[in-house]
């Protein structure tokens, strides 16, 4: 079982926060849309029951200011996010907005540029040293772009996060994006800025939306190398996407030298979340987690960034993902074997009418074959890696090769 290195563990000890107010579940797109934020409510309240949140410091959320959300986002979108959801109705699509994946809904920007605010003052406060590890679960909005809104995100609260720092002095941020969709909005914002390195793991492209993130795509005529895809096939459970992860992910991290760690936690990679063909566990995903926080220590001092994103198994498994992923944040990791609390089971029998899994673990021994081990290239998953490594290792004077 992985638990983290204990001196990173102690160095995070009383600097973690995590940023969050209830209004944050204001961002709801209604009661048909599968980002229901219900499953935001459910992880702070098994966070609390689990005792996570007594080992971070909760800090409010701020409203992101439209010149904030304008170093990003063009000044068009802002409007028309703005217009659209002080007279929200139907018929009308613009930049993204008022389709079946993005319907708009009253006090939508006031709710899209809360969670901004929320992502901005996490990396706020790990720049500024107040917080060594700080997570806001409701950001992550990976795929909202420049000028359009798209899949369920209107703004790109992880990539105005990065622009700020980039603008306020570092010099190196390294994004790693484990949900299960392509983090493509975070990826075409930087993909000419070399001082930002771009890793995401997800399903293939092939089969799911947004339809890109090839390993070909790495990077513009500037930045060669700092667009980082794995294309991972329908149906990875936790060994090989483990397999992939650690076989991509540390070795670039660690040539890179990130100033500051950033990270999306979409848990819609789950065998049970029902968009997407992945096959991991709880326990994998955990371990993703664990391995992230250890890397932010041996390459950004620390200085992590955590966020959610994704996750449609609104009560069996995000909660229980991001609880994990909390208390790491907060340098205690949850054994996977503890009990669920009954008055959270409880809670959400009443609520909800869900019976819900009695313990934090799905029972995967989350083990996998390091890379170093051997290639075969009758794998697909291996195929996959392989293609990634052969495409970006070279670019920063790294063996492709096991």
């Amino acid at each position: 079982m992985t638990t983290g290195s204990p001196e990173a563990l102690q160095a995070c000890a009383g600097r973690a926060s995590v940023v969050f107010d209830a209004s944050l579940t204001d961002y709801d797109f209604g009661p048909e849309h599968p980002m229901a934020p219900l499953r935001v409510d459910l992880t702070m309240r098994l966070a609390d029951e689990c005792g996570v949140l007594a080992h971070l410091e909760q800090v409010p959320a701020p409203m992101a200011s439209d010149d904030l959300l304008a170093t990003v986002h063009d000044p068009a979108l802002i409007e028309a996010v703005q217009r659209m959801s002080a007279r929200p109705g139907p018929g009308e699509e613009l930049r993204g907005l008022g389709t079946d994946d993005n319907p708009v809904f009253r006090g939508m920007h006031h709710a899209a540029a809360h969670i901004v605010g929320a992502s901005h003052e996490a990396f706020r406060r790990v720049w500024s040293g107040e917080s060594l590890h700080s997570a806001n679960i409701t950001g992550g909005l990976h795929h909202a772009m420049p000028d359009r809104a798209s899949g369920f995100c209107i703004y790109n609260d992880v990539a105005i996060g990065i622009k700020w720092l980039l603008d306020n002095g570092a010099e190196r941020v390294a994004y790693v994006d484990v949900d299960v969709h392509h983090g493509d909005g975070v990826e075409a914002i930087f993909y000419d800025d070399p001082r930002v390195l771009t890793v995401s793991l997800h399903e293939s492209g092939q089969f799911l939306f947004p339809g890109t993130g090839f390993p070909a795509d790495h990077g513009g005529p500037d930045a060669e190398g700092t667009a980082v895809n794995v294309a991972l096939p329908p149906g990875t459970s936790d060994a090989g996407w483990l397999r992939a992860f650690h076989a991509v992910v540390p070795p670039l991290l660690r040539e890179f030298a990130p100033d500051v760690l950033v990270t999306q936690h979409g848990c819609d990679s789950h065998a049970e979340d029902p968009l997407a063909h992945l096959m991991l566990s709880v326990d994998g995903q955990r371990a993703a987690y664990v391995a992230l926080h250890d890397l932010a220590h041996e390459v950004a001092d620390g200085r992590w960034v955590a966020t959610g994103g994704g996750g449609y198994s609104l009560v069996r498994v995000v909660p229980r993902a991001w609880t994990h992923l909390l208390a790491t944040v907060a340098g205690r990791p949850l054994d996977p074997g503890v009990s669920v609390p009954e008055a959270w089971r409880d809670y959400t029998l009443e609520r909800y009418g869900a019976d819900t899994p009695r313990r934090m673990t799905d029972g995967g021994p989350a083990d996998y074959q390091p890379w170093e081990g051997g290639y075969d290239p009758d794998a697909w998953l291996d195929r996959a890696v392989h293609a990634t490594r052969s495409e970006i290792f070279p670019l920063h004077g790294l063996d492709p090769m096991p």
